[in-house]
């Protein structure tokens, strides 16, 4: 077995430089980038801090006590964040998501939320307004965050045993609570409920059955996600990956599954219906069944950055462009230029490239852009 290897110090190096191209691409909708993908989902981290300490993202030999968070002027305001939002609107995005880190712990995250509620995509509708959350402080928070305007949650949840979840969130937080917030959630109206679990071989990966038992006929749906090589600080190793198709072979064993269509283009989830109508699983396999093809979500970190895939190791830095004075018109021209020249697609040839070693640049952390 390959020695684990955990770098004790996380670089956030800094963002390219962004240009304002001298004739824009005009703000219509219909951005493309170098492989014909369109823009369409914007995942805005709005801090760097979490109140879990999961092994695969932010790991407690890492991030400790010590560990130099982003200080609060660094981090985009509520307003910096709509003004970019609007601009990624009038692009084509129809869909944000909020992330982090642990979005709930941004203070005041309501007021957010309430302004990017008001904003309309091209065709003049609401943005769909979403916020993944690892549902700690869901059940104290979700009416407010309905009333502020958010559309839906998606809650991370890596297993319903007790002691199997206190393990991988390594804070010692009781499951009891995240399935309070879920209930809290569901009691506010912010459906569809997506529940995301993580699955590492010989960690977790006995809970996918008692998971798909206990949210099957509830109305959420359940997704399982492979573990990935996000960043530099999780002692990634693919022998603790455990493929999809094994996944839903060990549900359909049990609970029979037929397959669905996607929900959308560029979906990450493939999707599964149990066959008796008691709901709906999907899984995202991200290692073992590359989906680069028609991405269409770009990132937005918590001080700025523009992230064109979660596994880049460096972003755009708008955050300068936003406080040096630009324009409206010349922000949306300085993102289409950069959408344009996208040619990302890690998960298609993860198995042509060398592995971060500690030399040269390290991909960013999901704690720093979201997953």
């Amino acid at each position: 077995m390959a020695e684990r290897v955990i770098p004790l110090v996380v670089e956030r190096p800094a963002g390219r430089p962004v240009a304002v191209p001298a004739q824009p691409q005009p703000a219509d909708g219909r951005l493309v980038d170098t492989l014909e993908r369109p823009l369409r989902d914007l995942r805005i981290s709005v801090t760097d801090r979490c109140n879990f300490r999961c092994s695969y993202c932010m790991p407690k030999e890492v991030f400790d006590k010590d560990y130099p968070y982003l200080p609060h002027a660094a981090l985009l305001s509520f307003e910096e964040i709509t003004r970019v939002a609007r601009q990624f609107a009038a692009h084509g995005v129809r869909k944000i998501r909020l992330t982090g880190g642990e979005p709930l712990l941004r203070k005041n995250i309501e007021i957010l939320i309430e302004q990017l509620a008001a904003l309309r995509t091209v065709d003049g509708a609401p943005l769909d307004l979403t916020l993944t959350t690892n549902g700690s402080l869901l059940a104290r928070k979700a009416r407010a965050l309905k009333d502020a305007g958010l559309h839906r949650v998606t809650v991370s949840l890596d297993g319903l045993d007790d002691a199997v979840f206190r393990t991988m969130n390594d804070v010692d937080f009781p499951v009891a609570d995240v399935l309070a917030g879920i209930d809290a959630a569901q009691a506010a109206g912010l459906g569809l409920i997506k529940i995301n679990m993580v699955v590492k071989r010989g960690t977790n990966d006995h809970e996918i059955l008692p998971m798909a038992r206990h949210f099957r006929g509830t109305g959420h749906v359940l997704r399982f996600i492979e573990y990935m090589d996000v960043g530099a600080t999780n002692g990634w190793r693919m022998d603790e990956v455990l493929p999809s198709v094994e996944v839903i072979a060990r549900i359909h064993a049990q609970l029979p599954l037929v397959p669905l269509e996607p929900a959308a283009p560029g979906e990450t989830a493939q999707r599964w219906a149990y066959a008796d109508g008691g709901g709906e699983v999907g899984v995202i396999s991200s290692v073992t069944q590359a989906f680069c093809g028609d991405c269409n979500r770009a990132r937005l970190s918590t001080e700025g950055q523009l992230y064109l895939c979660l596994f880049a190791s460096q972003g755009h830095d708008l955050r300068s462009l936003i406080r040096g004075g630009a324009s409206d018109d010349q922000l949306a021209g300085a993102i289409a230029a950069i959408w344009q020249g996208r040619a990302d697609r890690y998960s298609q040839l993860r198995g042509q490239l060398q592995p971060d070693t500690g030399g040269g640049q390290r991909r960013v952390e999901m704690s720093y852009i979201g997953g």
